[in-house]
């Protein structure tokens, strides 16, 4: 950690001398954004810097975000919501899924069952309902939470078309309540940030991943898997919660005008913008895939997917039983979830 605020240090140094010109109340106030994905990837070009583009031109260049993706400013993924709690950064974006027991209450939207398969449902659905998971941001200010289109399944060699053929299989997992569905696929789940699954399919430490087809062309996983899996109408097995988050104190800290700018730039039409971003980003992904050699994407068949489903409904009620030990009701959570999804899926 002395080492990322080593490096910010400097970097806001440098910033504050290329400003000396201005007088004090004309400076900007510069925040620093740090993520894992690469430069490359849809995350950093398509969502974070257009919004950094868009505070600037928002506030009149009274706030300027510099973004640093590939974990350039030090540190592990899973590290990254602590940088934004303890003000190393200024600003994160990370899954949620990252720090298991952070965010029990966010859950209820990466649940198998509950996410049908539309980021854009479910984030709109996160934003509308946000008051059911706001204690889980107590310690951090909250600026975006969102889905991506879902978890489809990809295996190097077997082909699935019924939960028999996942039995035994090692497939990395993204959350833990990811891991909790592969074990009711009588599967094994294995925990790893995203930028490390290439190299465990490659040299067979895993058999395949719950992952969506976004991420495909930036880590090649088409031409890592030949096997593709998901349900009818395109509906898939739970999916991942994105945040973004601040650190408390640095926001709290910024003129209210500021604040006021932060905020309506992650308005809900951020939050459309972005669900419907993460259903565009699948595209090129799944026609990867199918233009791989030896590479297919099966549809499971109703009857099929009833037996995913089951396995799913298993996960929910875990779940449930799970977060009602820590006096969360996770029946209404749950049943609320549901209901704002299915209103909002066209």
């Amino acid at each position: 950690m002395k080492n990322i605020k080593m490096k910010i240090l400097g970097i806001v140094t440098g910033l504050a001398v290329v400003s000396s010109s201005l007088c004090a109340s004309e400076k900007p106030i510069n925040l620093v954004l740090h993520h894992l994905h690469s430069p490359k990837a849809p995350t950093h070009t398509k969502l974070l810097m257009p919004w950094a583009k868009k505070v600037e031109e928002m506030s009149k260049g009274k706030i300027k975000v510099e973004v640093y993706p590939s974990m350039t400013l030090g540190g592990k993924p899973t590290e990254l919501y602590k940088q934004a709690r303890d003000g190393v950064v200024d600003i994160i974006w990370t899954l949620a899924g990252y720090t298991p027991g952070v965010f029990p209450r966010t859950e209820v939207f990466e649940l198998p069952t509950v996410h049908q398969g539309s980021s854009l449902a479910t984030s709109i659905a996160i934003k509308e309902k946000f008051d059911l998971i706001k204690d889980d941001y107590s310690d951090v200010k909250p600026l975006l939470v969102y889905v991506h289109a879902g978890n489809a399944i990809h295996t190097t060699q077997k082909e699935v078309k019924s939960l028999e053929n996942l039995k035994g299989l090692k497939l990395r997992t993204p959350s833990r309540t990811g891991g909790w569905l592969i074990e009711e696929f009588g599967a094994e789940p294995v925990g790893m940030p995203l930028p490390t699954l290439p190299q465990a399919l490659s040299k067979n430490a895993v058999d395949g991943a719950l992952v969506p087809f976004e991420i495909f062309p930036a880590f090649k996983i088409h031409n890592l898997t030949k096997h593709s899996i998901v349900g009818p109408n395109d509906s898939r097995f739970g999916t991942s919660v994105f945040i973004m988050l601040m650190n408390k104190d640095k926001f709290n800290s910024m003129p209210k005008d500021l604040q006021k700018i932060i905020e309506k730039s992650l308005d809900m039409e951020m939050v459309k913008k972005a669900g419907q971003l993460w259903m565009d980003f699948e595209k090129p992904g799944i026609e990867k895939q199918k233009a791989s050699k030896d590479s297919d994407i099966t549809t499971l068949s109703e009857k099929s997917m009833g037996e995913f489903n089951k396995a799913g409904e298993k996960v929910v009620q875990r779940w449930i039983n799970e977060v009602k030990e820590k006096g969360i009701d996770g029946e209404k959570l749950v049943k609320e979830a549901r209901e704002a999804i299915n209103a909002n899926t066209k």
